[in-house]
């Protein structure tokens, strides 16, 4: 009972997600928040790199899988959240174990 608290108050706020996902998400902001690193900066990169090379229309190439990546991001939040929560709950289980 003493760990699903903590699980509770730690787990990651899904609307707070999906703001981060709405305005901020090309670059990546939302999964800074989910704790998933690595795959945010291949996605900002992605943006940035996209963005910068626009003119020369070779931007495209980055933005239409950035902007696919983003739109299937809409579907697979729910699943982050999840995944954030159950980690939380195995550290905390593991911190009350060896506590006693």
């Amino acid at each position: 009972m003493l760990v699903e608290q903590r699980v509770t108050n730690g787990r990651k706020s899904t609307g707070r997600t999906y703001l981060l996902w709405l305005f901020l998400g090309t670059l990546g902001v939302h999964r800074f928040y989910l704790g998933k690193t690595n795959s945010a900066i291949v996605m900002l990169a992605m943006t940035l790199l996209g963005l910068t090379t626009l003119v020369l229309y070779a931007g495209t190439f980055t933005l239409v899988p950035s902007g696919i990546w983003l739109a299937l991001d809409a579907f697979l939040i729910p699943g982050m959240i999840q995944q954030d929560a159950d980690a939380l709950r195995l550290f905390f289980t593991s911190q009350f174990l060896t506590a006693e």
